[in-house]
């Protein structure tokens, strides 16, 4: 998907937002300062960046304004504060910032900013390798391999959130295999996730790749 480089000196926030984004299907690149973002943008140039405003060694829009006056803005930046004044909000979009996250993020708005910021960063919207519509990637009439009722009815909807998500995320990979004879390309292509993610998916959830080979065959 994209790689998101994540600047907070808070480690349990870091953890977080690196769980939410890599289960997304993100590659997350953490930095508790200045100083490691710094580094972090020179050894690859992100896709977007969640900057804090309050750290000890350099604050947030400091590091902007450094990023800005020599030329490596060239990426979306979301700031991120729990203290922030209205005033340093609207500073740090006159520098270049896209948006402003205000701690505690939630996880619905903190999703909603980065696909805003991932789509404004992709150029040329009406080539061909542009992000369609789902419907449209779709096959008109894909085969119908399982009954309309079985993916809502085959849940217990009684277990707790996390369990039941791995629950459909397992029943969903699982039928995306066997739709697609087993090709983990044409998964990840499908799913949208990059074929490293989708195999370190697929192992966490326990899926039995050999099975669903031998199934499609």
């Amino acid at each position: 998907m994209a790689h998101i480089l994540v600047v907070d000196d808070e480690h349990g926030i870091r953890d977080l937002l690196w769980e939410v984004l890599n289960d997304e299907g993100h590659a997350v690149t953490l930095a508790e300062n200045a100083g490691q973002a710094r580094a972090a943008r020179a050894a690859e140039a992100p896709d977007l960046v969640l900057l804090d405003i309050w750290m000890p060694d350099m604050d947030g829009v400091t590091l902007l304004k450094e990023w800005a006056a020599g030329g490596l803005l060239t990426m979306p930046v979301i700031m991120m504060s729990g203290h922030a004044t209205i005033d340093t909000a609207v500073e740090a979009t006159k520098i270049g910032a896209l948006a402003f996250l205000e701690k505690p993020v939630t996880l619905q708005k903190l999703l909603a900013a980065v696909d805003a910021a991932l789509k404004k960063d992709r150029p040329h919207p009406g080539a061909a390798h542009a992000v369609l519509p789902q419907s449209a990637q779709l096959p008109a009439s894909p085969p119908p391999l399982l009954p309309a009722a079985q993916p809502v009815q085959g849940f217990a909807l009684d277990l707790p959130l996390r369990e039941a998500k791995d629950i459909f995320e397992k029943a969903y990979f699982e039928y995306h295999l066997h739709h697609e004879g087993g090709s983990m390309t044409r998964v990840a292509d499908k799913t949208g996730l990059e074929r490293t993610h989708l195999y370190r998916k697929l192992k966490q959830l326990g899926v039995d790749l050999s099975k669903e080979k031998s199934r499609a065959s």
